[in-house]
């Protein structure tokens, strides 16, 4: 499509007999070897550019279609190279097209007026009301989302990052659309003001418009049938199907949302998975999953969720509408027909199951369990970590994935442990200290923001929150001290200074991406004072902050290790290593005991109940064994016992270095 010429009379007379007609033949353009034999009943107006038309395409059926346009009505477009066009049985108008794009049996493909195809769409997350908008626009991260919901604080740094998205949008606006090379678009009905990306498929939509089909090459997008999309952002990688209904929403990389989903004023960020249920006002953090019919998830933000069939939650008390909403912190699970009512905030890799009806903050208590008891919210905190479950649920995440566009528009940390899921268990256990000291000791219950905690459950809530500090700081410790033979307690202590003195204080979670505090707010400032003015200076800050966590990570670690040892980097000497080692093997240990317990549940006697159908005990026995495998032999039962040996020789290893010292 190098240069373009005017159709000869010849050229004319031949298409006019294929029953071919344009408003004017002079605003046609052709390129070097164009062949009019593929071009046949077809209808011109405005100005047309044609490609040559020589590769003929193989359907999944094995029939063969030439290249060309036939049966179809084009307004002002540009057709690239070998395009295949059929049975536009309206209008396919102001679209430039790439190379070998294959489009046949769709209504009605247009742009229709000045459009930003989605780009600066507002988008009425976790506030229904509207006081948290955040407007869309293509490669959107979770981190910046995050910013824009949460931090109306900052209205000077609001009002310059929504400015830098409307320069954006206003940039990528037309009255032309894209539709890219080796697209794809069959048995389609309106597609309406939709710019669609290389290698997408569309196929069998109902209704597209307002929005972006960002497919790539290495990662393309798939849309099936009944689809209805208006007003939204749709990113590589990404599936809709099956008669979902999504509005005024932002679809990150490599979601899935299907099943007769339906969306509204929603952010799903990468691996996000929603099929049969409802999102009103959600922002969808990394990995929200949800199965389930009845399923409603609204105004809350999540991430790294798993919601059980029958979730749901209460956004507004019948007085100033729908304006409350929730946090679910990452790593959480909401069981079959749990309940919350907002606002309300639930810590890191928090079970939820039951109703709760009162208001409640459990946010400083992760990895515990909230259950409804007699109307009434129990917690058992720091249980999880216990769970076989909540390290197989750590372990998977990164296997799942699917994001195969090498740019990747959010940075996720996967960790489990980290600065922010540590600080909040060294502020849970201090918590429950301060209720056991000043409730008394032999209180039955204790009581916090709405919520009960048992005697026994507080008191192994301590415990379990010492074990998983020691077992991160003991981490920290080990891989900063690998790999080195020390000849003296001043090299110990020069190897454990930081690298940087960023990383101390506050941690934040900007749904998916670990960060200190300080550093964010060195970002919002940049962007309030003018130092960082593109939309581009904001993403490059946010690769930045993950690729210097382990920085980051050690200056906390090794700040946060020596004040709960009650000393400094002057006063260690080989011997406190070798008793902070000790006190790791101890909690490594002890985790990975209960972990190996709490597999062990789940092939015992109740939960071989249904096995062996027909048969007796023997039968039984021998059934699950067949379907689950024996419990030795299990794959995570096996990594634990793996995990115990590894780390307990790594510890081993560190002491006899440090001896070496002594000596």
């Amino acid at each position: 499509m190098s240069s373009f010429r005017k159709l000869n009379q010849e050229e004319i007379n031949r298409l006019e007999k294929q029953n071919c007609y344009a408003e004017n033949w002079a605003e046609v353009k052709v390129t070097s070897g164009f062949d009019t034999d593929r071009i046949k009943s077809v209808q011109f107006s405005g100005k047309i550019k044609l490609g040559q038309f020589i590769e003929v395409f193989i359907t999944s059926n094995g029939i063969k279609k030439k290249s060309g346009i036939y049966n179809a009505n084009i307004h002002n477009c540009d057709i690239g190279d070998d395009t295949y066009i059929a049975q536009i049985r309206n209008i396919l108008a102001n679209y430039k097209i790439g190379k070998n794009v294959f489009i046949e049996n769709v209504d009605l493909i247009e742009v229709n007026g000045e459009s930003s195809f989605g780009n600066g769409t507002k988008v009425n997350v976790l506030d229904e009301t509207g006081g948290r908008k955040v407007p869309i626009f293509n490669g959107m991260s979770a981190h910046l989302a995050y910013i824009l919901a949460m931090y109306r604080h900052r209205p000077k740094m609001i009002t310059a990052v929504n400015n830098m998205i409307e320069t954006y949008s206003s940039s990528i606006s037309s009255s032309y659309g894209i539709i890219g090379d080796n697209a794809r678009l069959i048995n389609s009905r309106i597609i309406r003001n939709v710019n669609i990306g290389e290698n997408c498929v569309v196929e069998g939509a109902e209704q597209l418009s307002g929005g972006s089909l960002n497919s790539t090459v290495s990662d393309p997008i798939y849309m099936g049938p009944g689809v209805v999309m208006k007003n939204f952002i749709m990113s590589s990688g990404s599936r809709i199907s099956d008669y979902a209904i999504i509005e005024n929403c932002f679809i990150g990389q490599a979601c899935e949302l299907g099943k007769h989903y339906s969306a509204e004023h929603s952010l799903f960020f990468s691996n996000c998975v929603g099929f049969h249920g409802e999102a009103c006002s959600i922002f969808a953090g990394p990995y929200t999953v949800t199965h389930h019919k009845s399923t409603l998830l609204i105004a809350g933000m999540f991430s790294f969720l798993n919601a059980g069939s029958g979730s749901n939650q209460s956004n507004h008390m019948y007085k100033l509408g729908p304006l409350h909403q929730g946090i679910v912190e990452r790593g959480s699970k909401t069981t079959s027909d749990s309940y919350m009512l907002w606002p309300a905030k639930v810590g890191p890799f928090t079970l939820v199951m039951g109703r709760h009806y009162k208001n409640s903050d459990t946010s400083d208590l992760p990895f515990s369990y909230l259950i409804e008891s007699n109307d009434e919210s129990i917690i058992a905190p720091g249980v999880n970590l216990r769970s076989v479950g909540t390290i197989r649920d750590a372990q998977k995440w990164p296997k799942r994935d699917h994001r195969k566009d090498p740019v990747k528009q959010d940075y996720i940390n996967f960790k489990l442990l980290s600065p922010f899921t540590v600080q909040k268990m060294i502020d849970g256990r201090n918590l429950l200290i301060q209720l056991q000291k000043y409730s008394g000791e032999k209180s039955e219950f204790y009581t916090y923001e709405n919520v009960k905690v048992p005697r026994s459950s507080l008191e192994r809530g301590i415990k379990l929150y010492n074990l998983g500090i020691d077992k991160f700081l003991g981490n920290s410790l080990i891989k900063r001290l690998e790999l080195i033979d020390f000849k003296s307690d001043s090299e110990i202590r020069e190897r454990l200074k930081p690298d940087t003195d960023i990383g101390t204080g506050k941690w934040i979670d900007l749904a998916g991406l670990f960060a200190p505090m300080s550093v964010v707010e060195e970002l919002l400032q940049n962007i309030e004072n003018g130092t960082i003015k593109t939309l581009q200076e904001i993403s490059n800050s946010f690769q930045d902050m993950h690729e210097n966590y382990n920085l980051y990570e050690w200056t906390w670690a090794i700040d946060m290790l020596l004040k709960e040892a009650g000393t400094n980097v002057s006063s260690i000497w080989a011997n406190d290593v070798i008793f902070l080692i000790e006190k790791w093997k101890k909690s490594v240990v002890e985790l990975d005991n209960m972990l190996y317990n709490d597999a062990q549940k789940e092939f015992t006697l109740i939960s071989q109940t249904g096995f062996g159908i027909d048969g007796d005990k023997e039968t039984q026995i021998l059934d699950f064994e067949q379907v689950r495998g024996e419990f030795e032999k299990n794959p995570q039962v096996s990594a634990i016992k793996d995990h115990i040996e590894k780390k307990t020789a790594l510890g081993d290893e560190l002491i006899q270095r440090m001896k070496k010292v002594l000596s």
